[in-house]
Parts: C-alpha cells; sequence; structure tokens
C-alpha cells in the first residue's frame, strides 16, 4: 500500500514547476475553452465532402501572385486559364505541404503532450494538444481531397506518375530491396543506440518519459515530409523523437520548432484569409478553397498561440536547461533555417528555399497537358524561370521579409539560443536574388543533363 507520506512526495514532485498564478496558465484555459466552443473544423470538413472542381474552376484561388510560376516570363506569356490553373495548383501545391506538417503535428504533439501529463497542473495543456491532434486529422483529410480532384482535373492521372520521375530516381529503386533486406537487423541496433544514448544524457528524468513513447514499446516513431522532409532525414528524428519525449524543457523546446511551421503558413494563408473577407463584404461568390483556407486560418490561430506560449514562457516554469539540451535545441533550430528557409524560389511564392528539389515538378507541370510542351521548349522556359532575375523574385522577397521579421522577433526572447539562431542569420543570408539565380544556374545545369542523357 502507498502511505500519505508517499503521497505527499509524489504530489511534491509533479508539482515543483507549477504557480498557476503565472498569466500563460489563464492563456492556455481561454485558449482551449475557446477552440473546442468553435467550429471552424467541423465548417473545413463540409467544405472538403463538397468540393467540386468545376464550380471553383473559372474563379482566382486568392491573390493572382500567389501563383505558380508568378512574375516569370512564363507567366507573362500563359492564358487566362492558364494562370486560373497555375493559382489553382499553388494552393493544391502549399496545403499538400501543410498536410504533411500537420501529420507531423500529430505526432509530436501525442509525444510531448505524454510528458507534460507527468507533471501536475499541465492537464489543460495536455488536453489542448489532444484536440488540437483531432483537429489536424479533419484539416488533412480536406486538403487532400481538394488536391487530388483538382490535379485530376488540370493534369489527368497521368500526374501521379511521369516516366520522368522514374527515370530520376532509378537508382534508387534499384537499391531498394537490398536495403529493405537489411531493415530490420539495423533498425534494431539503431534503436537500441539511440535509446542508450536518450537516457545517457536525461539521466534522473526517467519518470518525465513520454507516456505515448511507452505506448510503443521497442519502436520509435519519426516523422517524415513536412517540416521534417527538409529538415533532417527520418533517421535523425527518430533521435529526436526521443528526446523530446524525455525532458520537460526539449519538449517545451519542440514548440519552437513547430512556430517556425505556424509563421510560414501564416505568411500566405492571411492573404486568403483576407481574400475570403473581402469577397464576403461584396457578397461575391467564395471559392470553396479560399473558405477553406480562411477557417483553417482561424483553427490554427489557437495552435499557434499554444505554440508561442509553450515555446517562450511554458519552457521557464522548469529547470534550465543542460549544456546538452542547450546545444540539441539549437542544432534544431540550426536545420530548420538551412532546410526550410536559406533559400529564395523562383517559382513558388512564399516559399523560401531554392529550386532544386522543385524543378522535377515544374518539368511535369510544362510537360503535362495543360502547357503540353516538347522536352527543348520546356528546358528553354525554365532556364527563363529559374535562372534569370524577374518580377517573380522580388514578389517572394517581399513575403521573405516579412517571415524574417516575424521570426526574429519571436527567435530573439529565447536566451537560450546561439545568436545565428535568435537573429535568424541563415534566413537572412538566404534573402538574395543574386544567390538564388547562382544556385539555380547549377540545379538546372545538372537537370538539363539528366534528361538529355
Amino acid at each position: 500500500m502507498v502511505t500519505t507520506k508517499e503521497l505527499d512526495q509524489k504530489s511534491k514532485v509533479l508539482n515543483q514547476f507549477v504557480d498557476k498564478d503565472k498569466k500563460h496558465f489563464q492563456l492556455i484555459n481561454k485558449t482551449y475553452q475557446t477552440n473546442t466552443e468553435s467550429d471552424y473544423t467541423e465548417k473545413i470538413e463540409a467544405l472538403g465532402k463538397n468540393f467540386d472542381y468545376s464550380h471553383n474552376s473559372n474563379h482566382f484561388w486568392g491573390d493572382p501572385e500567389l501563383s505558380t510560376f508568378y512574375g516569370t516570363p512564363l507567366y507573362e506569356q500563359a492564358s487566362h486559364a492558364q494562370k486560373l490553373a497555375l493559382n489553382h495548383l499553388f494552393w493544391v501545391g502549399q496545403y499538400q505541404h501543410t498536410a504533411s506538417a500537420e501529420a507531423n503535428t500529430m505526432l509530436y504533439n501525442q509525444i510531448t503532450s505524454g510528458v507534460f501529463a507527468h507533471i501536475g497542473g499541465y492537464e489543460t495543456l495536455c488536453q489542448e494538444l489532444d484536440f488540437e491532434t483531432s483537429q489536424e486529422r479533419y484539416h488533412i483529410n480536406t486538403f487532400q481531397k481538394i488536391g487530388y480532384k483538382t490535379k485530376i482535373a488540370l493534369l489527368g492521372k497521368e500526374s501521379f506518375g511521369n516516366p520522368l520521375h522514374k527515370k530520376l530516381n532509378n537508382q534508387t529503386n534499384n537499391n531498394l530491396r537490398y536495403k529493405l533486406q537489411e531493415l530490420p537487423k539495423w533498425e534494431s541496433i539503431q534503436n537500441s543506440t539511440f535509446r542508450f544514448l536518450t537516457k545517457l544524457m536525461h539521466q534522473g528524468k526517467e519518470k518525465y518519459y513520454s507516456q505515448y513513447l511507452q505506448e510503443k514499446g521497442s519502436s520509435i516513431p519519426t516523422a517524415t515530409g513536412g517540416l521534417a522532409g527538409v529538415t533532417a532525414s527520418p533517421t535523425a528524428f527518430k533521435f529526436l523523437s526521443l528526446n523530446w519525449g524525455s525532458s520537460p524543457f526539449l519538449a517545451a523546446q519542440y514548440y519552437s520548432a513547430r512556430m517556425v511551421a505556424n509563421m510560414s503558413l501564416k505568411t500566405y494563408e492571411y492573404r486568403y484569409y483576407k481574400q475570403f473577407k473581402d469577397l464576403d463584404r461584396k457578397g461575391e461568390f467564395i471559392p470553396t478553397p479560399i473558405a477553406v483556407s480562411h477557417y483553417h486560418l482561424l483553427d490554427e490561430s489557437f495552435h499557434t498561440t499554444m505554440s508561442q506560449v509553450i515555446a517562450q514562457e511554458v519552457y521557464r516554469d522548469f529547470p534550465k536547461p543542460t549544456a546538452y539540451e542547450k546545444l540539441l535545441s539549437n542544432v534544431i533550430i540550426f536545420l530548420l533555417q538551412r532546410g526550410l528557409l536559406s533559400g529564395l524560389s523562383a517559382a513558388l511564392p512564399a516559399t523560401f528555399r531554392d529550386d532544386v528539389d522543385f524543378i522535377p515538378s515544374y518539368y511535369r507541370l510544362l510537360t503535362s497537358p495543360l502547357f503540353n510542351m516538347s522536352k527543348q521548349d520546356t528546358l528553354h522556359w525554365l532556364e527563363k524561370c529559374l535562372c534569370q532575375e524577374h518580377e517573380g523574385f522580388h514578389v517572394n522577397l517581399k513575403y521573405h521579409e516579412i517571415l524574417f521579421s516575424d521570426l526574429s522577433r519571436f527567435f530573439g526572447r529565447l536566451e537560450y539560443l546561439w545568436p545565428v539562431n535568435r537573429e535568424m542569420r541563415l534566413m537572412a543570408e538566404g534573402g538574395s536574388i543574386e544567390k538564388a539565380i547562382k544556385r539555380n544556374q547549377i540545379a538546372f545545369k545538372q537537370f538539363a543533363h539528366s534528361v538529355n542523357t
């Protein structure tokens, strides 16, 4: 039997961080109450179920500048129908990326909530994170439904499988069988190594180990795609899963990484939100995707509030981070900057990566029925759009400056970060049209060679 003295000691340990008079507890409670009382998720779900591309096809889904290839020489020559399609495909591409990022959120909400659950006083915070996870499922389903129907209507089923794509990935496919045969053995060794290192670096914190990870047993969940896909490998994210699930400080620090996703999304989603308001005020037709973006921003405003309060305030409730926790936190933000924020796309507004990873998709788009270009014409236009200065670069630079300002203000409050992260120095360096063009020239030359051989 557990004695009264033992219960008192356990209660003291669990509540050592809690001061319910702090303002952020009030904000957490208010956010949870307001989020659960709203009906934005239900509206998003209904819009997705009833989406019909033909009823939305003759309208821009937001500002024309939120279009693939906007401001490029290709866009100047495109027909009205092609410009509409490029506007629709930009929405689809951005929300496909958002769906992947929200799948990451579902995983890490559960992992970190499993840490906070061990600390008395954070029950409402855990309830909010669990509720967010349920909301993300509906968001993802809606994005996927609209994206699939739109791509089928504009590009046909062949857009989901392309000979060029198969050719470019042929070497990877040839090695796949061997890797799958070796996977179980190496995965077991890898998981054991990661667990040993994590326990070693978080000695004395075993009582905080995430309930969610405990339930997973010997497997270690990991993230792919979205933010994770451009930050580090799935293997690296296994290690991060264990660390975010082992320490109260690192569980809170995850939300500084999540804030990058929240703010990146808001950079362009706010434009859709404003478009919805303008159309609604004028009594004009509102395309379904604009309505989805409008209600999604309202849903995500609760998530953004939670990211901010956990990342900037809740972490201060816990003991100061160890040298290891500081190091890992800084490496995470550094990798996020390098993977997601250190470039400037020539053809995708509000996208702050160079185009090296997007070129195969651009090629498939220009050779699709939408443009029906030959190989040589496609390469000609790609070079003009990616390797020369044009208005599209300057439009993207405008979005870059907005996000840079927001992130610098947010990370500037986190004293445990290195200056390169607090000041978003990698992102600042990436805001250069000249550098983006030079890197695109190298990437285009390599791509053109692969197509012609």
